[in-house]
């Protein structure tokens, strides 16, 4: 036999080591299914992550995830199409289309009935088609404004601008003619031919394109991404010059998902778009505001208290771009902070007096006063890092 120590010794090692260990038949499983998914990434990197994305279409923040990991091994995202597109992510010339379903307000069903009709009569040459054989479908306005905002209809020879300006009329005249025919009515249409029945169709208004800003908004409504490009990328040469870190590097990696690319107490500056911003009271009844700070790889949340909001209340509510500068705190229950900071610098990256070390930690000196939660965020602004949120722009 043996002594009593060590026999608790080995038990405990056998408690350790059953947390994180198999049996050799789970293992070797294992080792098969992780050779298999290496081959198939790396001889077929495309449809490996089309089948991964596809996989995870209802999460989004997963898909954001695998869309950055694609961006990262130089694959591009195509926007979706509905002459190219299919139900999922699939692959196009080494590319991958994003896939039908993911615009918000379309269901599946709907998307396998205008996949199947493509295929069974050809592809959809115009607006007017494309709502003349759908709608029967169930396909309803909603679902037609959104595939405008999102891109796909841009293969029918019209602009995105054009065509929201009369899908409703083109929806309306096609409902209008299916009734008349349930009710045994002729139509005009009736009576030519149908090479004159070009000369009926509804003509799309010369009205032009949306700005590229405006249609890469409504490519993140309706897809949570931007596909065509990203609001940033005229800046994209400043952005990098002033900052020292992205919002990527806030997001916690590794396996055990509990470090950062930053390191603890380190100086950082990052810069972006304010996409989000919500406000919020303290208990003494002072405004502090929690920012959505976008780069062109993700997002961060910012919180910033009601000493700091007060002094930059009127860049923080008159621009959209800010510069935020401070220290990282990775040492927080979720992902890395970036505490006593000062906005020092408004786009595009005016230094102020503002910035300096001592104003710092005047921020960490006062900020005890807030009187929120005080124990976890004693600073004036900390940056928190989130899911990442990637744009198909290359960075």
């Amino acid at each position: 036999g043996i002594d009593e120590k060590t026999a608790n010794k080995i038990y405990d090692d056998m408690i350790d080591f059953a947390k994180y260990a198999f049996n050799k038949s789970h293992a070797a499983a294992y080792a098969v299914v992780a050779y298999q998914t290496a081959y198939l990434k790396y001889y077929y990197p495309a449809e490996f992550m089309a089948a991964m994305l596809t996989s995870v279409m209802d999460n989004a923040e997963k898909v954001s995830e695998y869309i950055y990991s694609c961006r990262s091994m130089g694959i591009k995202i195509l926007p979706p199409d509905i002459n190219e597109g299919e139900s999922g992510f699939s692959v196009s010339e080494n590319c991958i289309r994003y896939g039908l379903t993911a615009i918000k307000s379309v269901g599946k069903n709907i998307i396998d009935a205008i996949v199947m009709e493509r295929n069974a009569a050809g592809k959809y040459k115009s607006l007017e088609d494309f709502i003349s054989r759908t709608s029967p479908l169930g396909v309803n306005k909603r679902a037609v404004e959104n595939f405008i905002k999102a891109g796909a209809l841009d293969s029918l020879g019209a602009t995105r601008k054009q065509m929201m300006m009369v899908y409703v009329q083109i929806m309306d005249s096609e409902a209008q003619e299916r009734k008349n025919t349930m009710a045994g009515q002729m139509s005009l249409f009736d009576f030519v031919s149908e090479e004159d029945k070009a000369d009926f169709e509804i003509k799309m208004p010369d009205v032009g394109e949306y700005s590229s800003d405006q249609m890469l908004e409504f490519e993140k409504e309706v897809l949570g991404i931007y596909v065509s490009g990203h609001p940033l990328q005229k800046e994209e040469a400043r952005w990098r010059k002033h900052i020292t870190n992205i919002s990527t590097d806030f997001a916690e990696v590794g396996e055990d998902e509990e470090n950062t690319k930053v390191e603890d107490k380190a100086r950082v500056t990052i810069g972006g778009i304010i996409t989000g911003i919500t406000k919020k009271y303290t208990r003494q009844g002072q405004p502090m505001v929690f920012l959505t700070l976008e780069d062109l790889l993700g997002s961060v949340e910012v919180i910033v208290f009601p000493r700091t909001f007060s002094t930059y209340r009127n860049i923080i509510e008159g621009t959209d771009k800010l510069f935020i500068t401070g220290r990282v705190n990775a040492n927080a229950d979720e992902n890395a902070k970036v505490k006593q900071v000062v906005i020092n610098w408004q786009w595009p990256y005016q230094t102020q007096t503002t910035s300096s070390e001592e104003e710092l930690a005047e921020n960490d000196r006062e900020d005890t006063q807030d009187g929120m939660n005080i124990s976890n965020y004693s600073f004036d602004i900390v940056v928190t890092g989130t899911q990442v949120v990637p744009s198909t722009s290359n960075v």
